[in-house]
């Protein structure tokens, strides 16, 4: 640890002592509270804030927690935008591009996780303290802050836009063009409902049911898209005309569909988070529990995203719509190829993983809410006022969604952005961390790596913006 590095942390640390700072988290305290005589001399000491806040307050996880946790928050409603990002970019582009990103994003994620406990003594286990450290703390505030909440609270409200969608095509589908009994608006106050209810758990480590629920539901809703395209016969593809063929080679559409890929390889915000749920000490650190858990779900993931992609894509083509927009807006063609009963059990467990990922997207922001509330008030939230935050969050959540349910045609120009908190800064983190030495590999592999990341995030905001401009943007606020 480099003494540059070092006075990073302590200047950290002794802003934490003196106030509360936003977006921060204080180092854990073996005093349980202030004592009297320090309140009389004004110094109301420590306080053991890691062991109050919903993320650290359970260190109990292990291999299986893990492993569901980065199942459930890699592999979400994204893995349906894989199709229309191969239908812009055809077979041999999609594949190399998806395997670099998904490879990519494997590097980052080994980084990271070695970051964890890369200070003596000391465990970062939320993504902004990580950022703060390495960058400084108005840097790395400047740069954390937007693309850590965006993907916590923004995510929850494509998931809100997204499953209440969903549920209204499940109505649909099972009232056979008959006038439908919901509302969209409704729709999404049924799924803002369930999912506020579910996100009600105490800490991150108690979510592992709904993790496991999450991460099984995405494994049936991604097994039935794929092999139910295998039962048709090759002679209808044939006579239906399916065609490989790329009819749009323009800039802007070719970086919208690897934006579309680069998307779906979303998580790296929640890594440290689920790190810190897990036992360490120096024998057994946490390090070697997380990797086997990221090596054991990143399998699964890979398995489930190739699939999707490459079978889909095989079995219609072009008929896949390639510009992004509502998830998964070509499952409309199993409503008409498939039974009616595999279209619902597609949709019910879609909706069923959208809430089940809802919680564990929410926990940064309500660790957020309630670190600012515990360093204020010098105690633990209550149940009420902890329940009291997730309702607020949620409601919030769910205004967004209403006011701007055009947000997943927003979604590569907004998730270009928080892409570098997947590709870009934990390349820097670790140079500036471990400090290797100037021009080794490390080191230049990093500066590579991390300079590519990103000189993306740019290319696919200007491409996102330049497909916006040619094809419009039906920007209806608060009209679901």
């Amino acid at each position: 640890m480099s003494k540059k590095a070092l006075g990073l942390l302590l200047d950290l640390e002794s802003q934490e002592s003196c106030g509360p700072p936003s977006f921060m988290s204080h180092t854990l305290s073996k005093d349980t509270q202030p004592t009297s005589d320090d309140d009389d001399r004004g110094d109301v000491g420590r306080i053991p804030v890691e062991e109050w806040l919903p993320i650290t307050e359970s260190r109990k996880g292990n291999v299986f927690t893990a492993t569901f946790h980065l199942f459930c928050s890699g592999l979400g409603f994204q893995v349906l935008l894989l199709p229309a990002a191969f239908a812009a970019l055809g077979w041999v582009w999609g594949i190399i591009i998806l395997t670099v990103g998904f490879a990519w994003k494997l590097y980052t994620t080994w980084l990271l996780v070695h970051l964890h406990e890369a200070v003596h003594g000391t465990r970062f286990s939320r993504y902004l303290r990580l950022a703060i450290a390495s960058f400084g703390i108005k840097l790395g505030k400047l740069l954390g802050i937007f693309p850590v909440m965006y993907l916590s609270g923004g995510a929850c409200s494509i998931l809100v836009i997204t499953g209440g969608k969903t549920i209204k095509q499940l109505l649909h589908i099972m009232y056979e063009g008959e006038t439908v009994p919901l509302t969209t608006l409704q729709c999404f106050v049924i799924f803002s409902c369930l999912a506020v209810v579910m996100s009600q758990f105490p800490n991150l480590n108690s979510l592992f049911g709904l993790s496991f629920i999450g991460g099984v539901m995405a494994i049936a809703y991604s097994t039935a898209i794929w092999s139910l395209p295998l039962t048709r016969d090759p002679q209808r593809d044939h006579q239906n005309n399916v065609s490989y063929a790329i009819k749009d080679t323009s800039f802007d559409n070719i970086f919208n569909a690897i934006g579309l890929i680069a998307i779906s390889l979303r998580g790296n915000n929640l890594i440290l988070e689920i790190q810190g749920t897990l036992p360490s000490d120096s024998k057994n650190p946490s390090s070697k529990t997380m990797w086997r858990a990221v090596v054991i779900s990143h399998v699964i993931i890979a398995v489930c995203m190739f699939l999707v992609a490459i079978v889909v894509y095989w079995a219609y083509g072009d008929k896949i719509p390639a510009t992004g927009g509502p998830i998964g807006n070509y499952l409309k063609l199993y409503e008409q190829d498939y039974s009616k009963r595999a279209a619902c059990f597609i949709h019910i467990t879609f909706i069923i993983n959208c809430l089940c990922s809802y919680p564990i997207n929410l926990m940064p922001a309500c660790d957020n809410a309630e670190m600012v509330y515990v360093t204020k008030r010098r105690k633990p939230c209550s149940v009420f006022v902890r329940m009291m935050f997730r309702v607020f969050l949620g409601l919030v959540c769910f205004f967004i969604a209403v006011g701007f349910s055009f947000l997943p045609y927003l979604a590569v120009l907004i998730g270009a952005v928080a892409l570098l908190v997947t590709f870009t800064y934990p390349c820097f983190m670790w140079i500036s961390i471990k400090q290797p030495e100037r021009k080794s590999l490390m080191w230049l592999l990093n500066i590579l790596v991390g300079s590519l990341g990103a000189s993306l995030s740019v290319l696919l905001v200007v491409a996102s913006a330049l497909f916006l401009a040619d094809r419009g943007l039906h920007a209806n606020f608060f009209k679901p």
